[in-house]
């Protein structure tokens, strides 16, 4: 376990949505977050493929942790993200981290033509086979894991890549609910925290989710990563925070719109606000819908002040609980901002041992 709290950025740069960027971007920006300090960077898989964007970032840098933040696991078999995962950590030399996500059932079944069902007990699987492939490309074992939903039992030289000469990528799962967490615990290195989560929810939903999945795995939370992505909202005045506050409303107003992500608007008192979040979505009513979210409500779920406030402000929220740090600000920024931040929170310890 890191002695000092890592932290982790975006390889795309905050936009009007979301993340903006594309492949010809992906060589400087990578060179930049290396020379700004970040341990890791990480790359959504929304309109850019994660693993090109991330051979690009391995291919113009030296220490940086790769990370997929998330790839979504159903939209990809088994054998295809192994591949895609191995390749990657042999050609960074040991520095990708592969984070997973199952999405939801409408973009499975619609955007990706695939098949949804029990998706913790799916994923749970899906991370299982992943092993088993690499432990067959690995050690030369036959290749037989036979499971309720994927089957992966032929592995001819042809299609065997060489062995590595790195561990195993590392696993990080992203979940929100208690059922993935638990699997997280179970069967993942890590879990890849969501962004729409409150303090509350991790400690009285999550953590004792993770316990129940690690139990069941005869593992303590010692031997398991906790990082946490953590909404940033800064700027060096007034005026740009402002703009950010208003770009993170947005972004919250369409997870609570969700139906999966009412949970955490639950848990803090709020939960009649989801389903009218959805009402008004279905209307097309999105500036309306950023509104409904009170400075109460931001700051349950992000932390916001000016750039040398930031360190004090993430320690004050979250202070000894992850081992990582991911600075989530999807909105227009001065990069010059951030590497004060950055090592002002390298400078504080990780999460104990325990």
């Amino acid at each position: 376990m890191a002695t000092h709290l890592k932290v982790d950025g975006a390889i795309f740069p905050g936009g009007e949505n979301l993340y903006q960027g594309d492949l010809p971007d992906v060589p400087a920006q990578a060179r930049m977050l290396e020379a700004q300090g970040y341990d890791g960077l990480f790359t959504i898989d929304t309109n850019v493929d994660p693993f090109l964007t991330l051979l690009l970032a391995a291919e113009h840098t030296e220490r940086i942790e790769l990370m997929t933040g998330v790839a979504i696991a159903f939209a990809r078999s088994p054998m295809t993200t192994a591949l895609q995962a191995w390749n990657l950590q042999a050609y960074s030399r040991g520095r990708l981290i592969l984070g997973l996500g199952s999405q939801v059932r409408a973009h499975i079944e619609n955007r990706f033509s695939m098949p949804w069902s029990r998706p913790a007990a799916r994923m749970r699987e899906y991370i299982l086979a992943l092993r088993a492939i690499w432990d067959t490309w690995s050690g030369g074992a036959p290749l037989k894991f036979r499971g309720e939903f994927y089957r992966h039992t032929l592995m001819t030289p042809v299609f065997t890549p060489p062995p590595i000469d790195y561990p195993h990528p590392k696993v990080y799962l992203g979940a929100l609910g208690p059922l993935m967490t638990e699997v997280a615990g179970e069967v993942a290195d890590g879990i890849y925290g969501h962004p729409f989560v409150t303090m509350k929810f991790i400690e009285q939903v999550q953590v004792p989710a993770l316990e129940r999945g690690l139990a069941r795995a005869g593992r303590s939370m010692a031997e398991f990563d906790l990082p946490g992505m953590i909404i940033t909202i800064t700027g060096r005045n007034d005026a740009e925070i402002a703009k950010a506050d208003a770009a993170v409303r947005k972004l919250l107003a369409f997870y609570g719109s969700t139906p999966v992500y009412k949970p955490p608007l639950d848990i803090e008192g709020w939960g009649e606000l989801q389903p009218r979040l959805n009402r008004m979505s279905k209307e097309g009513k999105w500036d309306e819908m950023a509104a409904e979210f009170t400075e109460e409500m931001v700051a349950a779920f992000a932390v916001k002040g000016r750039p040398e406030e930031i360190p004090d402000l993430l320690a004050e929220r979250c202070g000894g609980v992850f081992d990582r740090v991911t600075l989530y600000a999807p909105y227009a920024s001065d990069p010059a901002i951030w590497p004060p931040i950055v090592r002002a929170l390298q400078a504080r310890p990780a999460r104990k041992a325990g």
